[in-house]
């Protein structure tokens, strides 16, 4: 029975973890696909360029800096509006290249695109920006940050819980399973046993209770996986895998669950034979 409880409760935790990292690397997807573009001015010279670009990358939060030139930007405008023939013959109108280049900003938080953006509103550069495209984003990134936390406290409560209620369940199941032998306990007792004489079966049992219930858990978590990993190949288009996670991290993953159940097992039963062992 405590085995069970004991497989039960490791299979709810490798739930959880599972559908943590598979949701941090979700979020991580999206807050790769999302950038921060600085449209600037046609008439914006190189030295001022280089200045913007070397201010930009002085900021620890920013991972990249992607210039475009004028000449990329009216290339990426043409393809893009190549089946609207109207907006392709206004533009020849205008006689030549209307656009300036383009920064594009990519930082380590959604939340740092803020710091970036409002730096840039001094003298020196802002005359130099037409457009910011974190205006259309800010709300996108404040809605990933709320996101991102609450699943961070959902769950860190989950956990909790989850340790609250197996502790109990197998405290209890460890303390009926020792009244079933308390007549044996307190004989060990009267005839002169030391406590860890009397504790020793318990934590060898506790031992075995863990070996065996991370071992199977275990199986069966690498067992679902394999049936889980082909549908995450559909949502995940940069090969992600839980399989290969758990095999990277299977040291780490299984070998704090075994501590911890270890744990709960002797913490379990030193409690529950506190009273046998006044006997």
């Amino acid at each position: 029975m405590t085995v069970l409880i004991l497989i039960l409760m490791l299979l709810s935790v490798n739930t959880l973890w599972s559908v943590d990292v598979v949701t941090r690397e979700a979020v991580r997807l999206v807050k790769d696909q999302i950038n921060v573009s600085l449209y600037l001015v046609s008439t914006i010279s190189d030295k001022q360029l280089t200045e913007m670009k070397s201010y930009l990358s002085s900021f620890p939060e920013v991972t990249n800096l992607e210039l475009k030139s004028s000449e990329e930007v009216l290339k990426i405008f043409q393809e893009r509006h190549k089946m609207s023939k109207e907006v392709l013959e206004a533009l020849q109108e205008l006689g030549g290249n209307p656009f300036g280049p383009t920064i594009i900003i990519k930082t380590k938080e959604p939340q740092d695109y803020k710091k970036i953006i409002t730096s840039l509103d001094v003298p020196e550069y802002e005359h130099l920006i037409e457009a910011k495209s974190f205006d259309q984003h800010e709300d996108a990134i404040g809605r990933l940050q709320n996101i991102t936390n609450r699943i961070e406290k959902m769950g860190m409560g989950l956990s909790v819980i989850f340790a609250l209620i197996a502790f109990l369940i197998i405290f209890n199941t460890i303390r009926v399973s020792i009244f079933t032998q308390h007549a044996e306990i307190g004989i060990k007792r009267l005839v002169g046993a030391s406590s860890w004489f009397i504790r020793g079966p318990y934590l060898v049992e506790a031992l075995i209770f863990t070996t065996v219930s991370v071992a199977i858990a275990a199986g069966v978590v690498f067992l679902s996986l394999r049936w889980i990993d082909p549908y995450l190949a559909l949502a995940f288009p940069n090969g992600f895998s839980l399989t290969n996670y758990y095999n990277s991290h299977i040291l780490l993953i299984f070998g704090i669950q075994a501590l911890a159940v270890l744990l709960l097992n002797i913490i379990s039963s030193g409690l529950a034979m506190r009273r046998q062992l006044k006997v």
